[in-house]
């Protein structure tokens, strides 16, 4: 390049030329992207899930084999992790199944003329808990859960209540 002094003023009128700033754009927020539909992104990667069953095969096995404390007890960490992930997202499944036979409900309702009812949350919890109860019940776990609930309940109550040394 040209070596230009530093003692000369720079001119006024100087050739600038623009360069176009890069836009970043985060496809999470932005509107072309288009708008998050969990069914069909469930349905687009479903491929995924037969991936992580695989990768939980392989770190079952090599958790069976594994003689190193340290390593077998990352491995076990790990597979934990990808149980209560393989949970949680049946649950999610589960609750999104629940909430689109409830539309199904209204939109029936609706083309007979009746009047839309929609749930509130307290009511909606309530038919969970009931579901979560009818399960319990079907699997025979349920005098198991409602003990540990009642332990629970329990040293909830004490807490609240005053000590000895104060009396």
């Amino acid at each position: 390049p040209l070596e230009m002094s530093a003692k000369k003023p720079v001119p006024f009128l100087r050739q600038v030329i623009s360069v176009r700033k890069k836009v970043h754009r985060d496809p999470r927020f932005d509107d072309l992207s288009g708008e998050y539909k969990p069914e069909i992104f469930m349905k687009t990667y479903s491929f995924l899930d037969s991936i992580k069953k695989q990768e939980k095969e392989m770190v079952q096995k090599q958790l069976k084999k594994c003689r190193n404390v340290e390593q077998k007890e990352k491995l076990q960490q790990l597979l934990n992790r990808m149980t209560q992930q393989e949970q949680a997202q049946k649950k999610q499944q589960k609750l999104r199944e629940r909430e689109l036979s409830l539309k199904r409900q209204q939109r029936e309702l609706a083309k007979q003329g009746k009047k839309p009812f929609f749930l509130k949350k307290s009511e909606k919890r309530k038919l969970e808990l009931a579901e979560k109860y009818a399960e319990l019940k079907r699997s025979g776990k349920l005098e198991s859960f409602l003990s540990k609930k009642r332990k629970r309940n329990a040293i909830k109550d004490k807490r609240h209540l005053p000590s000895q040394k104060n009396l």
